[in-house]
């Protein structure tokens, strides 16, 4: 049995996982995808890259040279090690249910020339006027396209922000009771993150693109209109069971090409 099997049947493990999660915000999975798919995708994501950093004249659309690149829902994104793979699957469905939905496929990337991003958290929380956070709603899992380094715009978390009011976590980070934590990440390691906790992005200091892949999960409740996958019947068609299921609230078109035009309408807007 591969180890990463032994380790998706391991329900302590998983439970474990989870937990961290939900106590620091986060866990890091090490060697959990296959580089080789880790590769092929970092080979068909630069020439998106690159027409991204045209179409916004080089000036970033997340901040100085920093871009948000959504993928097209299509081979080699939807290989089901990634989208599919049972120890990601298995802590995710831990945290959000198994009824879960599969929201999310994007990319951000910084360049040579980005800066330090604001302290932020990924989504609001859900009732502000309430003085406490609630359980995990919204993960993101992410992984590298390349391996990271503290020298090329690795992510900077601080832990347990996410179970804080969003100012009274920013005034402990700028007192230094919690400290901002640099994650360095290669090839094949994997994040699952409640979005709530405080992070930024850094300034890559070199001259290679540093692309960082989330996967968004949330409960099925959970609808935010700016975050959806735009799938193709055909491609919806040749997924595993379980991944339809995780997809289904999201909207599917007829052809491949009406669901990629439907993104690039989206993304002009967006902008």
């Amino acid at each position: 049995m591969a180890v990463e099997d032994a380790r998706a049947v391991d329900s302590a493990w998983i439970i474990e996982r989870a937990n961290e999660v939900r106590q620091t915000g986060s866990t890091l999975i090490r060697n959990l995808l296959p580089v080789d798919k880790i590769d092929e995708l970092n080979r068909v994501f630069q020439p998106l890259l690159a027409e991204t950093v045209r179409a916004e004249g080089g000036a970033g659309n997340r901040g100085p040279n920093r871009y948000y690149v959504t993928p097209p829902f299509r081979p080699p994104w939807t290989d089901a090690s990634i989208i599919n793979n049972d120890i990601i699957m298995a802590i995710v469905s831990e945290l959000v249910g198994v009824d879960g939905v599969f929201c999310q496929l994007a990319t951000d990337t910084p360049c040579q020339g980005s800066q330090y991003q604001t302290l932020h958290r990924d989504t609001q929380s859900l009732f502000p006027e309430w003085e406490q956070e609630t359980p995990p709603y919204q993960l993101a899992v992410n992984f590298p396209l390349v391996d990271c380094n503290s020298e090329n715009g690795p992510l900077e978390m601080a832990p347990s922000t996410h179970l804080l009011a969003k100012d009274e976590a920013l005034h402990r980070i700028e007192s230094g009771e919690i400290p901002l934590q640099q994650v360095l990440m290669k090839r094949g390691d994997v994040l699952i993150r409640d979005v709530r906790h405080i992070h930024r992005g850094t300034p890559n200091q070199t001259d290679q693109p540093r692309p960082m892949v989330v996967l968004g999960y949330s409960r099925r409740w959970l609808f935010r209109p700016e975050v959806q996958i735009r799938i193709a019947r055909e491609i919806l068609e040749q997924l595993p069971l379980r991944t339809r299921n995780w997809l289904r609230f999201n909207p599917v078109f007829n052809t491949l090409e009406g669901a990629e035009k439907s993104e690039e309408l989206y993304r002009s807007f967006a902008y």
